[in-house]
């Protein structure tokens, strides 16, 4: 499957000048909801997901994402486990569950978004289903940006993942995107201003 062409195809791997959430710039973004906005897509995209967290042998009872960003991806790939799907949201700047969402004690769960950067809000996530009782045992993503490892791929751990790194990440492919601190932007010396698409932008 080839899933830089996919996002091509939707318009969905955008060439520019892109604010990031982090806040860094970067010549790409990844517009993962231009994907997920076709079903027969986004079921695709799960059941490749799913069929190497399958293979991997690891029991899971639920699917947990962090709102806004990950529930189409997280939605999908429940589904495609035959398993239970949860989310978090963010409430005065931290991540809670709420609208009567239950944990139980030991529950394995898999946080899951549309892409990890450094995995921070997956983190966020996290913390807040180990607060309740429950296990998390990895962590998914449709796309991955490199800056974490996720399963099977060759690229190493940079320093600035959040994620654990003893506990898998799955994704269907990495997109190792040059990043620049907004004060060191080669773009924005060419006298381009940085725009800030996505569920935080516009």
């Amino acid at each position: 499957m080839d899933i830089k062409s996919i996002y091509m195809d939707a318009n969905a791997l955008l060439e520019g000048h892109f604010k990031l959430s982090s806040g860094n710039h970067s010549q790409y973004y990844l517009q993962s909801a231009k994907v997920l906005e076709d079903p027969k897509t986004a079921k695709l995209l799960a059941e490749a997901l799913a069929q190497q967290i399958k293979e991997s042998g690891i029991h899971i009872d639920t699917v947990c994402s962090p709102a806004l960003g990950g529930l189409i991806a997280g939605f999908a790939l429940a589904t495609a486990l035959d398993v239970r799907f949860i989310f978090t949201e963010r409430i005065e700047g931290k991540m809670a569950l709420r609208r009567g969402f239950e944990i139980t004690e030991g529950e394995k769960v898999l946080v899951c978004e549309d892409i990890i950067t450094t995995g921070g809000s997956a983190m966020e996530a996290g913390f807040e289903i180990e607060r309740l009782g429950g296990e998390v045992i990895a962590f998914a993503a449709l796309a991955n940006r490199g800056f974490c490892k996720r399963n099977g791929s060759a690229l190493g751990r940079k320093t600035n993942c959040s994620l654990p790194d003893n506990k898998p990440l799955f994704a269907l492919a990495d997109f190792d995107f040059e990043m620049y601190a907004p004060d060191n932007c080669p773009l924005c010396v060419e006298g381009s201003e940085a725009i800030k698409p996505g569920s935080r932008g516009n």
